[in-house]
This record gives C-alpha cells, sequence and structure tokens, in this order.
C-alpha cells in the first residue's frame, strides 16, 4: 500500500504524518492488519531495535478518590470491591517495587490515588523513592500522583525521581463527557510542570471509551505536541457497575491499528502496552510486541494482569529481549534532549514526538488529575465474587467470564505480588 510505505519512510525520518494518514490507519480491513503491522514494526525497529521494556506498578494508596472518572474503580462513589488502604509506608513499597525488579522490570511506577498530593504526601513519596532507590540499584522510578502544584516536581525530582505519569486519555473534545471534577487542560499543565522539573514526562490515553477514530487521532496528535517520553495505551474493561458499562467497542484487530496509528505519528517514543492489554488483545499480544517496546509486568492497579512468567515467556516467544538496566530506553536523540533539558535539541531536528522542540518545556498555559500510569483501575461488576472476573455482554449478547479478576495480592495485601 502506498500509504504504509509512505508512512514508514514519514516514521524513520520521524516526520509527522498528517491527520488523514492516520485516521486512514484505523480505517484499514482485517485482511491488510498483518501489513499494517509490519510496516509499522520496521519504524519501531528503527528506534528500539527488539528491545523490551518492563515496568512494575506499586499502587502506593488504592480507593477513596474524590474525582470522577467514568472508567475508575477507585472513583467518587464507586462501589466495586477493590483493596481500600492510605499510605503505604517506604518500606512496604520498596520490598513490593523489589518483586518487579527481580521479574526484570527496569522502572517502577508509584501510583497513589486522589485529586493530587498533598506537601506531606510528597514528603512521603519522596521517602519511598529514596528507600527503593537506596535498595535497587540503577533502577528507574516514575511517579503518578495527580494534579501537581507548584514546586512538587523539583521536590520528586530532587528525591531521585526520573519521570512523572499524568494521562490525557482521550481528547479535549471529549474529555468533559468522562470526567467532570478536573478538566483535560489541568492534566496538559501537569504534564509540563514535570517536564519542567526535568522528569521524563510519561503521558497516555484510554482506547475503548466510546470514543470516535477523530477523538484517538486528536489525542494521539496532542501528546505529539506535548512531547512526552513515554506513551502508555491503556484499553478499557467495562465492567458493569460502572459509568462504561456499555462500551465494549474493542477487538484484538482494532487494538492493533490503534497501536500501529500511535506508533507513526511518534515513532521514537516509548510506546506502552498497558491496561487491558490481556482482555482486548488476547493471543494476539504477541504482535503487538512488533508496534510497542514498552508493558508492564505482572498485575495492574486494582486488576490482575497475566503472571509475571508468562509475559516473560510471550516476549522471548516472539522473538524480542527484555531491556536490561544498562540500556538507555530512547533514542540517543531524544534522550540527549532528556538530559540537557529545555532547548537543546537543533532547531534543525524537526519538532513533536522526536525533539522537545514542539510543545517545549512549559510552553503552553493549561493541566491534571488522577490519570494511573498505565493501568486504568477497572472496576468490577457489582456483587462479583472476589478474585473472581465480573461477567459481561458480548454485542450479540452472549455472557463472557474472562475479564481479568480484581487484584487480591501485592501491594497492600499479605499476599506475594503477580511478578
Amino acid at each position: 500500500m502506498d500509504l504504509l510505505n509512505t508512512l514508514v519512510d514519514k516514521g524513520l525520518r520521524r516526520e509527522l504524518p498528517t491527520r488523514e494518514e492516520a485516521l486512514a490507519v484505523l480505517a484499514t480491513s482485517d485482511d491488510e492488519l498483518l501489513n499494517v503491522v509490519a510496516a509499522a514494526g520496521k519504524v519501531r525497529r528503527q528506534w528500539f531495535g527488539r528491545r523490551v521494556k518492563l515496568n512494575y506498578l506499586v499502587n502506593l494508596k488504592s480507593g477513596l478518590c474524590p474525582e470522577d472518572c467514568s472508567y475508575c474503580s477507585q472513583r467518587l462513589g464507586s462501589k466495586a470491591g477493590i483493596l481500600k488502604y492510605t499510605w503505604l509506608k517506604p518500606e512496604e513499597a520498596s520490598k513490593a517495587a523489589a518483586a518487579g525488579v527481580a521479574g526484570g522490570a527496569k522502572r517502577v511506577c508509584l501510583v497513589a490515588s486522589g485529586r493530587g498530593p498533598t506537601d506531606r504526601d510528597v514528603d512521603r513519596v519522596t521517602k519511598t523513592i529514596e528507600a527503593i532507590k537506596e535498595e535497587n540499584e540503577g533502577v528507574e522510578v516514575c511517579a503518578c500522583l495527580g494534579l501537581l502544584s507548584d514546586g512538587q516536581a523539583d521536590r520528586l525530582r530532587s528525591a531521585g525521581a526520573d519521570a512523572y505519569n499524568h494521562n490525557l486519555n482521550t481528547s479535549e473534545e471529549t474529555y468533559g463527557a468522562i470526567t467532570t471534577t478536573h478538566t483535560y487542560a489541568d492534566r496538559v499543565e501537569t504534564v509540563q510542570q514535570a517536564q519542567a522539573a526535568g522528569l521524563s514526562a510519561c503521558s497516555g490515553l484510554i482506547a475503548g471509551m466510546g470514543e470516535s477514530d477523530k477523538d484517538l487521532v486528536d489525542v494521539v496528535y496532542a501528546l505529539r505536541d506535548l512531547d512526552p517520553d513515554s506513551v502508555p495505551v491503556n484499553f478499557l474493561i467495562p465492567f458493569e457497575g460502572t459509568p462504561l458499562a456499555k462500551e465494549w467497542n474493542l477487538t484484538p484487530q482494532r487494538c492493533l491499528r490503534i497501536l500501529a496509528m500511535v506508533r507513526f505519528v511518534c515513532p521514537d517514543v516509548e510506546v506502552r502496552l498497558a491496561g487491558g492489554r490481556e482482555v482486548h488483545l488476547r493471543s494476539m499480544q504477541p504482535l503487538a510486541l512488533h508496534l510497542v517496546n514498552s508493558i508492564f509486568l505482572g498485575d495492574y492497579l486494582t486488576s490482575e494482569g497475566q503472571a509475571g512468567q508468562a509475559d516473560l515467556d510471550m516476549i522471548a516467544d516472539a522473538g524480542f529481549e527484555v531491556e536490561g538496566a544498562g540500556t538507555t530506553t530512547l533514542p540517543r536523540h531524544r534522550a540527549d534532549a532528556l538530559a540537557g533539558g529545555c532547548g537543546s535539541t537543533s532547531a534543525a531536528e524537526p519538532a513533536g514526538c522526536g525533539t522537545q522542540g514542539s510543545s517545549g518545556c512549559g510552553s503552553h498555559a493549561a493541566g491534571g488529575g488522577c490519570g494511573p500510569c498505565g493501568g486504568h483501575g477497572e472496576p468490577v461488576a457489582a456483587g462479583a465474587e472476589e478474585g473472581v472476573p465480573a461477567a459481561r455482554t458480548e454485542p450479540n449478547g452472549a455472557a463472557r467470564t474472562d475479564l481479568v479478576a480484581v487484584r487480591r495480592r501485592g501491594a497492600g495485601t499479605d499476599l506475594a505480588p503477580n511478578a
């Protein structure tokens, strides 16, 4: 296809596709799917070879969030039977992180529910970061705490945090239909505060919430402009009893097309396969490794992923390799730009996801919310038994029972994690 040849050429040059080209990727047929994956795979291998970065989530504080994000089991008024606990102690969090690192995780993502941290909360997290760094040499730490106030990103950076996650989740046009307690602009501002403090920005999306192809392209182009180093792609799990319970819009093929579109628009960025991959991609997960270069290992915030060893086996069987701690994830031009801070990129380089030049560091006005790092806290159906996946109904009326179970192990419990 001329479209795919054009997109590969642009991806190898870090040139932005047109919106029409991005929409055309989402509109390709199932007969064309393997060609789409192969084309996007060429771009992925150009910038990341066959390496797969492993990330591990530690939920520092679970449930009882005052925000009303429609996709989240920790939202205001949630009846989901998730684990609920207040802040883990630094030594507890460090122990949980060590399980992920032992499984091969290069980055530990520290997540806490809530609108945003108080200064006292930041003190807690800085102690946790220090404890994790002391026990796990070379590990990267990403914080995901919600909306940041002035100076908090700098304090996290000073404590040793490497990155900050805050997802845009969906397009600006549809954001108000998903969340009302904060704005899309709030989220943008928090990402920019992290960038201005010298933290590597991590910001992504959730697909499958009833959005249109245009919405998906809009949010990915907004991310390209914002220029995070990492873009997690989550797939909604619409359990009954939540505002999005009726939104079951994804197939494995649809997920692969979305991932390919993200790769073409952000060719040299760490694209991470995140929450919902096991449910929506199912046996097609290995194909997704040709599009992404990063995944979460084991469980998510409030739901179970597949066993950590199964993730490792999948990577090896598909012909990929786990990225070691001594390897720089990002291509050299991005790593150099991050190390140099704002304005370090050559003016001759293309703007957008290849540089810090398009959005710059803090060049937009705007802001936050409690966007989880990767796993979006999938709610369980009312009345579901603990540890048992809730049933859902397919569009044809057939019940499904293969949803991810609510998480009952790892951080905040006495049971060993699934890492």
